[in-house]
């Protein structure tokens, strides 16, 4: 059989469970755990937490998770690879070097940065995809841009031997596909293999989802231990085919149902999924059951990579001020409904807020159809008003008034809350794939 390695998926993204990861790095003889968490709109969390604090603008459970699973992890046999750093990779860096010192566990981490395009975007003034139009016409503040790259800055971190790798904005099944291309030495226009790694990336990537969570459904796609979902591995042999499984005893399912939906997760050309890497084709892949939760994976292939590379970037979005409350019983509809009404119009002539920075949910009623099917007369209805305001204390009044509906608004009212966040508005753009680089820093013992 030759050499194997073993993935195993830690996370699925930013708010995971931790208590799966710790068992996979305890008894799941892994050589990588990899954690994904990071996405669009976390990357752009991230962003906001760093421009008010300069040392900030990681993943907030990045201490937790590495507090819990590097003390049971075997040193030098298993390595942890995470996009954790989000929009301050080299201060995720710091923090896990601080964390394993207080652990009195020797670690090396290494930080692959690159993935920050502000001045580039800034520079080529490229066609924003939302609108159609360049760049410079936005008028919000532009204040982040980071492009996707691929699994060369993991490859060139691993050759230093670190024991952590952490990134900042990378394609998910990229982290994935960067030991694999370190350990089997796949070129980097190896396009099957290259396609290969990133099919058992992405089935990875989103961790319980590949052994039921998500999947199930009582009565038609029953998932037992769904409390103790077991995350999954994966063993990749060098030509790419892999055997996906779990550990015994974890709770969840791994057969080919719950492998499929994962494959076609998020992909909407299986013939032509776009990554930094490869344009992987998955419409040749199959499963085959090898045993109680362990299915085997095979038949990728790929062509050349995209020339260019998708940047995700971030605008100042002002404030979103929300308010909820609750109607139950007779005509508890009609009575939302009212209540919306009143608030909509106290926003606009009492707060000058603009009517279409308003928006109602009349959750419980259909509101997740958004008008493709006709409201029924619920038991209860969860009224849900947001704005978005150019201030905070704009996006105070809208809390401000839905409570004020206690007293002020239709019989029955209750269960208020209120709350303001600030936003970031998430685009995207392209830029030559030659114009982003990624940089590898290694933090050396302290």
């Amino acid at each position: 059989m030759g050499l194997v390695i073993r993935l195993g998926a830690g996370a699925g993204f930013a708010g995971d469970r931790i208590d799966p990861a710790v068992e996979l790095a305890r008894d799941g003889a892994l050589d990588y755990l990899v954690f994904e968490c990071l996405g669009e709109r976390t990357v752009a969390a991230g962003q906001l937490r760093r421009l008010a604090d300069p040392d900030g603008g990681y993943d907030p459970l990045l201490e937790a998770r590495m507090r819990a699973v590097l003390p049971v992890i075997e040193p030098g046999q298993t390595r942890i690879i995470t996009n954790s750093g989000a929009a301050n990779p080299i201060a995720a860096g710091r923090r896990v070097a601080d964390v394993a010192r207080a652990l009195d566990r020797p670690t090396r981490v290494a930080v692959v940065t690159g993935d920050d395009a502000l001045e580039t975007v800034r520079r080529l003034d490229p066609v924003v995809w939302e609108t159609g139009e360049p760049l410079s016409t936005s008028t919000e503040e532009l204040v982040s841009a980071n492009a996707y790259l691929g699994a060369e800055g993991i490859r060139l971190a691993l050759a230093d031997g670190p024991d952590v790798v952490v990134t900042g904005r990378v394609a998910d099944p990229a982290l994935y596909l960067g030991p694999l291309q370190h350990e089997f030495g796949w070129a980097a226009d190896n396009w099957p293999l290259l396609a290969a790694g990133t099919v058992v990336g992405h089935l990875l990537e989103c961790a319980g989802q590949l052994t039921g969570g998500y999947f199930a459904d009582p009565g038609t796609k029953p998932v037992p231990g769904l409390a103790r979902l077991g995350f999954p591995f994966a063993d990749v042999r060098p030509d790419g085919t892999a055997t996906l499984g779990k550990l015994d005893g974890s709770g969840g399912r791994l057969d080919v149902r719950t492998a499929t939906e994962q494959l076609l997760y998020e992909v909407d050309r299986p013939e032509a999924y776009l990554t930094p890497d490869v344009v992987a084709n998955f419409s040749g892949v199959s499963f085959r059951e090898a045993g109680p939760d362990r299915v085997e994976v095979a038949g990728a292939s790929g062509a050349a990579r995209p020339d260019d590379l998708k940047v995700t970037l971030g605008f100042r979005g002002g404030w979103l001020g929300e308010g909820q409350i609750s109607y139950a019983g007779p005509r508890a509809l009609a009575r939302a409904e009212l209540a919306a009404e009143i608030v909509r119009e106290r926003l606009a002539d009492v707060h000058g807020i603009a009517p279409d920075a308003i928006g109602v949910e009349l959750i419980g009623a259909g509101a997740a159809f958004r008008g493709l099917a006709p409201a029924t007369e619920p038991l209860e209805v969860r009224l849900r008003v947001t704005a978005r305001t150019a201030d905070a204390t704009q996006a105070h009044t809208v809390g401000w008034e839905v409570e004020s509906l206690y007293t002020n608004g239709p019989a029955g009212g209750g269960g208020a809350r209120t709350g303001i966040q600030q936003s970031l508005v998430v685009r995207s753009c392209l830029v030559p794939r030659d114009l982003v680089s990624p940089t590898v820093t290694l933090m050396e013992e302290r």
